[in-house]
């Protein structure tokens, strides 16, 4: 029955040591969590009136107005066009060099 009495007692001191270490376990998961939860401090927002929004997205308006106005009066260059023959003397010398490859690729497998 000593026996027994030593081993309860014994369990007992188990099991408190398990809830302090458990008890620590808990409190350092609540300091991560709120250390490392991705929530920044929240930082109160200023409010801007409807007044001020309107006259900062007017004045944007205005910039890009100004950046389009610029745009347009620049002169774009036309495109570069080939004459007829100069094509056609660029295309006779690609079915040239495709014939070329051709006789080769049937020279290996035959």
């Amino acid at each position: 029955m000593a026996q027994l009495t030593a081993i309860v007692k014994q369990l007992k001191k188990e099991r408190d040591r398990l809830e302090r270490q458990l008890h620590g376990m808990n409190a350092a998961l609540v300091a991560f969590a709120s250390v490392y939860s991705g929530a920044k401090p929240s930082r109160k927002r200023r409010k801007l009136s409807v007044a001020a929004r309107k006259r900062i997205a007017s004045a944007q308006r205005a910039r890009w107005a100004k950046i389009k106005g610029q745009r347009n009066s620049v002169p774009i260059a036309s495109k570069r066009t080939m004459s007829a023959s100069t094509r056609r003397r660029i295309a006779a010398a690609q079915r040239a060099r495709w014939a070329k490859f051709r006789t080769k690729r049937d020279k290996k497998s035959s």
